[in-house]
């Protein structure tokens, strides 16, 4: 089981000195990866919640992150793909990957927020079927010599695109709930990663669909990477009702060990999903020492 710690990204937190210190000290623990999250925009007056209000670019940060540490894997879970052209992506991601020194694990989705499409211009329909047809030519442009690629919904007329990520393409995770974005992780991606709303209880359910699809498509499934985005939240022992990754640092432990044996392969501890860490209006100085604390106390 690799554990990983999401960086400070969303919220008052979230400054560059506190991604930096959360990071440095996540290597020295031997933190698997770091990990940060996207959201563009947040529409006035939607209920998705205030830890959504303030968040800062997940690959800006990374590229950040990637010059104070030196071995940490360094994770995005996820960038939602329709809001970028897949050339701009590739470009993005083969830099970070390089820079990084190929510390870089791409987590991928297809967007659900209508207002972040129609701020970035672009149609909300069919996101499934395109993103299948942006994965293919991601890898292309990260692979081939020459990209010439004329499709349903992307055109890239002959051309190089160099230099070419090195030591080779980071890995890509693709998230998602429904059954059609499990499978197409299971046929398509190298693993799956879970989202933030993730019933984690049922997370052995969501992992047989994803292999099951590999199998179906003559991959193996035990190559695949099973990511938990882990919304950990540090409290008292034996709350009534506690749901996975909450309650004392025992029992969040303890959590982590039957995620593994459900299947999952990867855990990162997320507390920007936390509204005393994560909400534009918490005090900078108090989350930090809570985080820091979760960040020793659960060290692998």
């Amino acid at each position: 089981m690799r554990i990983g710690y999401g960086v400070p990204v969303s919220g008052a937190w979230a400054t560059p000195g506190n991604m930096a210190r959360i990071a440095v000290r996540a290597e020295e623990l031997g933190y698997s990866d770091i990990w940060t999250f996207q959201r563009l925009l947040m529409p006035v007056g939607h209920p998705m919640g205030p830890i959504y209000r303030s968040v800062q670019d997940p690959t800006v940060t990374l590229a950040y992150l990637a010059g104070v540490t030196s071995r940490i894997g360094l994770g995005v879970a996820v960038l939602n793909l329709p809001l970028y052209s897949p050339a701009l992506l590739a470009k993005q991601l083969a830099t970070l990957q390089t820079v990084s020194g190929g510390r870089l694990t791409a987590g991928l989705g297809l967007g659900w927020l209508k207002e972040e499409f129609a701020a970035s211009g672009l149609s909300f329909e069919r996101r499934g079927a395109r993103s299948e047809e942006y994965l293919e030519l991601l890898r292309k442009l990260w692979n081939d010599e020459v990209i010439d690629h004329e499709s349903e919904f992307y055109r890239v007329p002959a051309s190089h695109q160099d230099p070419k990520p090195v030591p080779g393409p980071p890995p890509i995770l693709l998230g998602g709930m429904a059954d059609v974005a499990l499978r197409r992780a299971g046929r398509l991606a190298d693993g799956w990663v879970s989202s933030s709303q993730e019933d984690l209880s049922g997370i052995k359910e969501r992992i047989y669909v994803v292999k099951e699809a590999a199998r179906e498509a003559g991959r193996d499934p035990g190559s695949l990477r099973i990511v938990c985005r882990g919304v950990t939240t540090p409290g008292p022992a034996g709350r009534p009702g506690r749901r996975p990754l909450t309650g004392s640092y025992d029992e969040i432990r303890q959590d982590v060990a039957e995620l593994a044996a459900s299947g999952v392969t990867e855990v990162f501890h997320d507390l920007n999903f936390v509204g005393e860490f994560g909400a534009p209006d918490v005090d900078p100085a108090d989350a930090m020492r809570r985080a820091e604390e979760a960040l020793e106390a659960l060290a692998p």
